[in-house]
């Protein structure tokens, strides 16, 4: 008898095993190692490509708060991510409008727990990735003049009741994907949801002082080439690492992100050096993120030729966009997040529905290969997100300065420069 029941106790301990062996077969580790480095590669871009490449662009006063907007926006993407971001994009679907609470503080989700062939933790820390970099990017509308204590309360406000619910539509199951809008890696989820919401902000919080009457000039554009270098590094991590797989796609997306940045750069120096007779490195350094940026929505479903015309549209409509749109419409964006972020990712939003290439991707069939839907799907996905970014981030921004007790600094701490005045500290020792 004894003897009996070591048996069948042996026997259900093998199948347990089998049972569990058998789920975690499912998890591939080529695609597991893959995208534990894609998001290593994403994380680089906000404290260190976003932080230097804007740094760069902000006036010597500014420089060091410009870094701590950086990276504090990279710290709270990351604690409200795993709190309530990651369940508020990917939880259960509530009306194709948001996510479920189910995974409140990362709840449910184990070890063994698995997203397509990856475990869920690898798949939320690269989502977690995204929300930091959006977040930061709208900074670059408003730097020189906006509140560090309001910033950070904006910045915890606005991942949770913006970021969140267009990262749910496009990627977690909302109206967005289910309409059939291509969102490869963050057109509208990332570059026209932030630039939007950086104008919206620049707009209310008025421009800085002496804009447009005295010369701004950048603190380092060597720190913003370095800067342009990194994002362009951890963006093959943001495009390819979106197909969440170590496949032909991605290495598709990893090709076409390089050539559309290479083609963007180009444009930008060739149109900038034709207009203003001289090539300067700030315009090219801007020109390989118009490319980025442009290519981002498109990296998984487009082919080779179709990144050149991309990236080459990204550079010269970017310039435009930074060099005579701003002047003649007169708002404040301190270092072009909408110029660059908002128009080139509107810009790569529809060139998607155009050149989406069912031979790259069947997931995805463009207006030249017969499929003329897929433009007005597109058309509506950026107008679904231009409005609910604008409104939210007002909404938001209403709720900052209530908290915040206003939202701009003092006429005497924007003069001195917010680097000592607000931290107590100097980028340089000149």
């Amino acid at each position: 008898m004894k003897s009996k029941i070591v048996f069948i106790l042996a026997l259900i301990s093998g199948l347990c095993s089998s049972l569990a062996w058998a789920d975690d077969a499912t998890i591939n580790s080529g695609d597991t190692a893959w995208i534990i480095v894609a998001t290593a590669l994403v994380m680089m871009m906000t404290p260190a490509g976003l932080a230097l490449f804007y740094g760069g662009m902000s006036r010597t006063k500014n420089l060091l708060n410009t870094l701590a907007m950086t990276f504090v926006s990279y710290c709270i993407g990351s604690i409200i991510w795993v709190m309530w971001g990651y369940s508020l994009a990917f939880g259960p679907d509530i009306g194709g409008m948001i996510g479920g609470l189910d995974h409140l503080f990362m709840n449910g989700i184990t070890v063994n727990s698995v997203s397509g062939s990856i475990p869920t933790f690898v798949f939320a820390l690269f989502q977690m990735t995204f929300a930091g970099i959006t977040v930061a990017l709208v900074l670059g509308s408003i730097v020189d003049r906006m509140k560090f204590s309001a910033w950070i309360i904006f910045a915890m406000l606005w991942i949770t009741f913006v970021y969140c619910p267009v990262a749910h539509w496009a990627w977690g199951g909302g109206w967005m994907g289910n309409i059939g809008a291509l969102d490869f890696a963050g057109g509208n989820v990332v570059h026209i949801n932030a630039g939007v919401a950086g104008l919206v902000l620049s707009l209310v919080l008025g421009k800085r002082l002496g804009y447009g009457k005295e010369a701004m000039f950048p603190s380092s554009v060597t720190l913003t080439a370095l800067g342009a270098a990194l994002l362009w590094f951890g963006w093959f991590g943001f495009n390819a690492g979106s197909q969440l797989a170590a496949d032909g796609i991605a290495a598709s997306a990893f090709l076409v992100t390089n050539t559309s940045a290479s083609m963007g750069a180009m444009a930008w120096m060739l149109t900038e050096w034709i207009v203003n007779r001289k090539p300067t490195v700030l315009g090219i350094a801007s020109g390989a993120v118009a490319g980025l940026v442009a290519i981002t929505p498109a990296a998984g479903f487009v082919n080779l030729p179709a990144s050149l015309i991309i990236g080459a549209v990204a550079g010269m409509f970017g310039f435009y966009s930074v060099a005579v749109l701003k002047h003649k419409m007169g708002y404040d964006d301190s270092l072009d997040a909408f110029g660059v972020h908002g128009m080139c990712g509107l810009w790569g939003a529809l060139a998607t529905g155009i050149f989406a290439n069912p031979t790259i991707n069947e997931a995805g069939k463009g207006l030249l290969y017969g499929n003329p839907g897929q433009l007005w799907i597109q058309i509506v996905s950026i107008v679904g997100t231009i409005l609910y970014s604008a409104v939210g981030t007002l909404i938001v921004i209403g709720i900052t300065k209530l908290l915040a007790s206003g939202l701009r600094v003092t006429r005497d701490e924007e003069m001195q420069g917010l680097d000592n005045a607000l931290h107590g500290e100097r980028a340089f020792e000149l």
